[in-house]
Formats: C-alpha cells, sequence, structure tokens
C-alpha cells in the first residue's frame, strides 16, 4: 500500500528562486533608472566617454542574460525533480536491499544481508533495540560473499519483540581464527518516495533512504 508520494524541493526552491530573480529584477530596473537618467543630464559639451558608456550597455546585457539564465536553470532543476521521482515511484511495492545495519521489524521478521570477504567458522549475531539493549544473540558459520539473515523477531527469552527499529551487529572469524569485517545491508518492502533537497529518497519501514544507498531490487 503506498503511504506517500510527496516533493518538498520544488515549492522551497520556486520560494527561494522567485526571491532571487526580484532582487535581480529590482537591480536590473535600478541600474537601467541610473543609466537614462546619466544620459538625459550629461553635459552636451562634455558627453559620456563612449568607452564608458559601451562597458555600461554591456553590464546591462550581463543582467539581462542572467534573468534569462536563471529562469532556464529553475526550469531544468524543477523538470529533473518531476523525472526522478516519477521514475522513483516504480520503486513502491517492491522489495530493495539497501546499505545499513539498521532495519525495521514488522510481520514478524526483519532481514538483512551480510557480506562476507571469506568463509567464517564462527559469525556472531546481535540484534539491539533503538535504546541499544541487546534482545537477541546467535552464532552461525556463513561462507564468503552474500548471506541472506532473517531475525524472527524473538527475543533470548523467548518473547515477540514489539515492532520498531532494530541494529544488528556482527563479528566474524575465519578458520585460522583471523577476524573479519562484514559489510551489511538491510531488506524491505517501499511504501513511499519523496523528493527534498535534490535528493530523491524511498521510505521503507520508518527510514527514508537514499535511492543511492539501494543494492538491489526485487518484486
Amino acid at each position: 500500500m503506498v503511504s506517500s508520494v510527496s516533493s518538498n524541493s520544488s515549492s522551497s526552491s520556486s520560494s527561494s528562486t522567485s526571491t532571487s530573480n526580484q532582487m535581480i529584477a529590482s537591480n536590473f530596473q535600478t541600474f537601467l533608472t541610473l543609466l537614462t537618467t546619466q544620459l538625459k543630464n550629461q553635459n552636451p559639451l562634455d558627453p559620456l566617454d563612449t568607452n564608458q558608456f559601451t562597458q555600461q550597455l554591456v553590464q546591462f546585457a550581463s543582467v539581462e542574460q542572467q534573468l534569462k539564465t536563471n529562469d532556464t536553470l529553475t526550469a531544468l532543476l524543477t523538470a529533473a525533480q518531476s523525472t526522478n521521482l516519477s521514475n522513483a515511484v516504480g520503486f513502491v511495492g517492491k522489495t530493495v536491499t539497501a546499505n545499513g545495519a539498521t532495519a525495521t521489524l514488522s510481520d514478524g521478521s526483519t532481514k538483512w544481508n551480510v557480506n562476507l570477504p571469506r568463509d567464517a567458522k564462527t559469525v556472531t549475531l546481535t540484534v539491539t533495540d533503538s535504546s541499544n539493549n541487546v534482545v537477541w544473540t546467535e552464532q552461525k558459520s556463513m561462507s564468503a560473499g552474500d548471506n541472506a539473515y532473517t531475525w524472527n523477531g524473538k527475543t533470548s527469552t523467548g518473547t515477540l519483540a514489539p515492532a520498531g527499529s532494530y541494529k544488528l551487529t556482527v563479528s566474524a572469524v575465519d578458520a585460522s581464527g583471523a577476524s573479519m569485517t562484514p559489510s551489511l545491508a538491510y531488506t524491505g518492502v517501499v511504501t513511499g518516495v519523496s523528493v527534498s533537497g535534490g535528493t530523491t529518497t524511498l521510505k521503507v519501514g520508518d527510514y527514508s533512504i537514499p535511492i543511492s544507498d539501494v543494492t538491489s531490487v526485487s518484486s
């Protein structure tokens, strides 16, 4: 079920751009008034120097060009954000895996991906809650590469943990007893998308994930 599809950046960006354009337009009008007044009040016996006049005309053209450039850039930015949002909508309802150690427990289970640089004889997996309390720990052996780890939501006392955010900490040693550092990712279903500050994010559980952190997508 889609919970949200939103864009916060376009309105703030438009407001900021509008203010900037108003300031530039005000300066433009002031410059034009000064130039016109200078021409009207110049001394006929000592008219405005041609080089000075040319320089001021160049400045006049530069201000006008800046106004047009800002309008064009604003239009391009708005179009790009709309495109990003439209593309991101395709993630809604899909299961994604993203880099990270924290996941949301929902529907009684949650899943992480543990990637190991080589085979591990012993892997210690510890799940902690948002208050950093240990709720579950166990040991497994895992092979090199990606390993799916699913926690069924059961605590060490056998009760079911409440829905919420949980962090997985992993330590691993190989057959020779040497330790290794695994990389972690978590998996969840996308329920919404948003664009804020030029960054497109996906809503998975209680988290907003930058789309750049997503490593895999499945139906």
